[in-house]
């Protein structure tokens, strides 16, 4: 992490988990694991289902705690069965949103250019994106992970000003690592990281790579947040499993904000 450049942020991805009463709890308690705690130096967001949202924000109101969507459609509205615009987002207190995880890819269909038109959207609502870019098993073992990972980026930022980027997080979610207990190597997820980063200073300029947030997000834990925090590229989680038990966030929040 390099706090005189950028922020710190730990993000839990709560993906298909807790009901609205769970919801509330679970904030709560996340609120306890930080009272009394400096989190000044450290963005603590939870990204709930959509259903929770409106709890979430209750509970979290007055605290350090921001609350994010998961998914957001390209559309202002229209006959999207199921879809959720971005200013209903804006509209329920959310401030953040996941783009382009690797479930949604994976699973839903979702595209570098569908990924493009969301990001697109939620920065016209003032939303802060969390874009998720990384590379299968099979293409890290053929040795294309930065090809992989370029092709992302540069697409799912086609259109994007350097302006823009001041509210964009990237999260580098190796596929092979999200769900499995594996996790990379705290240089593997230096070493993307600082490729993101360059990318970004070709796209943009070395100032706006310096000053983006990159996350890393496969399996971090309570037991690796802080070797893999301690990395100069990685600046911040994008968490799963762990961000769904309060005392292990609340770990991964303290490895981030010393």
């Amino acid at each position: 992490m390099d706090r005189q450049k950028r922020r710190t942020v730990i993000a839990g991805n709560w993906k298909m988990n807790k009901t609205p009463a769970e919801a509330r709890e679970l904030i709560n308690a996340i609120k306890a694991e930080i009272t009394g705690k400096d989190t000044s130096n450290c963005e603590i967001v939870a990204c709930v289902p959509f259903v929770d949202i409106a709890v979430a924000v209750e509970a979290a109101q007055g605290s350090p705690v921001k609350i994010g969507a998961q998914n957001v459609h390209w559309e202002k509205s229209g006959a999207f069965t199921g879809e959720i615009s971005a200013a209903m987002l804006k509209a329920t207190g959310v401030e953040y949103v996941i783009i382009g995880h690797s479930e949604r890819r994976q699973y839903f269909g979702e595209t570098d250019k569908t990924v493009n038109s969301r990001v697109k959207a939620a920065l016209e609502e003032n939303l802060k994106v969390i874009l998720c870019v990384g590379e299968l098993l099979e293409e890290r073992e053929q040795g294309v992970t930065a090809e992989v990972v370029s092709r992302q980026v540069k697409i799912d930022l086609l259109g994007i000003t350097a302006e823009q980027m001041k509210n964009i997080i990237i999260a580098y979610e190796p596929v092979w690592a999200i769900g499995t207990g594996k996790t990379a190597t705290s240089e593997q997820a230096d070493e993307v990281c600082g490729l993101i980063r360059n990318v970004l200073e070709n796209l943009y300029s070395r100032e706006v790579a310096g000053a983006t947030t990159i996350q890393y997000g496969g399996s971090m834990n309570a037991k690796n947040a802080e070797e893999l925090l301690s990395k100069v590229n990685v600046d911040g989680g994008l968490i799963g499993g762990a961000s769904l038990k309060a005392n292990d966030f609340g770990v991964i929040i303290d490895a981030a904000c010393k």
